[in-house]
């Protein structure tokens, strides 16, 4: 094994991140793969010598990219991508995207680039036929509300106290109302998420607790005039999203251990108050 200060170094950063996130076996990354080579440029043995090939989905979603154009930095994904290279030790005109359906990108067999970005979710299941990074977001819930609601513009939990709040049974989202938000009155529940967006579309519902992620597909058009009123804290199991590379890949553990020192220098942080609580409108609730 080749060991130097960088090898160490991220190889420290990605086993405190490591520690960090373990919360339930839903969440759980991978365990941390052998870093066997210097994690420096010219040692990585990626798809292409001297460059890096990194697949994302199409359309490119936003606020994880700007513009359906992974390649101009902008967007948390796009940003996160790019921070990792630059730890690898790729400049940016070093980097290659290319377009990957999920669907394949998760099945077994070779890949055709270097790794992946796309909330891949870090489940069992997956784990099964491709590897991960440590993970680069945890996932969390948020409040959704229609912009004539009167909770709309409310900025703490203690807040929303009075509010007439719905979620999808036996689900996270319904775990944080009781656990975090503890309404005064008895929280909706529906059978599905489509059928929670409809009590919030109807007013039936002053706000709806969703996932991040699913919060910015609802206030991106699927339901007029809505907004995400805040991100509530970490509760439950959280979703985890990873870089994803393919089953058994030399780049893994570099790649992890790239993640984790962005973890541990607070970049991660950063990516994300920039590109999802500020730019994307998803402020933190208190």
């Amino acid at each position: 094994m080749v060991t130097t200060p960088r090898t160490l170094a991220f190889a420290s950063a990605a086993a405190v991140l490591l520690a960090a996130s373990a919360c339930t076996p839903q969440a759980q990354p991978a365990p941390m793969p052998t870093v066997s080579m210097a994690c420096v440029k010219d040692s990585l043995p990626t798809q292409t010598p001297g460059k890096l090939t990194i697949a994302t989905g199409e359309p490119a979603d936003e606020p994880w990219f700007v513009d359906d154009k992974p390649a101009n930095g902008k967007g948390f994904e796009s940003a996160v991508a790019y921070a990792v290279a630059e730890q690898l030790g790729y400049a940016r005109d070093d980097v290659t995207w290319t377009r990957v359906a999920s669907d394949a990108a998760v099945a077994p067999g070779p890949k055709t680039f270097d790794f992946g970005i796309d909330r891949y979710s870090m489940t069992e299941e997956h784990k099964q036929a491709v590897d991960f990074s440590a993970p680069y977001h945890l996932v969390r819930q948020a409040v959704v509300a229609l912009e004539s609601s009167k909770i709309a513009d409310r900025k703490a939990l203690a807040e929303l106290r009075d509010a007439r709040l719905g979620a999808q049974a036996d689900t996270t989202s319904h775990q944080a109302i009781t656990d975090l938000l503890r309404p005064s009155s008895e929280p909706r529940t529906y059978k599905s998420r489509d059928e929670a967006a409809k009590a919030l579309r109807s007013g039936r519902i002053d706000g709806l607790v969703v996932d991040l992620p699913t919060a910015f597909d609802l206030t991106g058009g699927k339901i007029d005039d809505a907004v995400i009123v805040g991100q509530l804290p970490q509760v439950g199991s959280p979703e985890a999203f990873g870089l994803l590379l393919a089953k058994d890949s030399p780049l893994a553990g570099c790649v992890s251990a790239a993640v984790g020192r962005l973890a541990s220098d607070g970049v991660l942080e950063e990516l994300e108050q920039q590109w999802l609580t500020q730019t994307a409108k998803a402020p933190n609730l208190t």
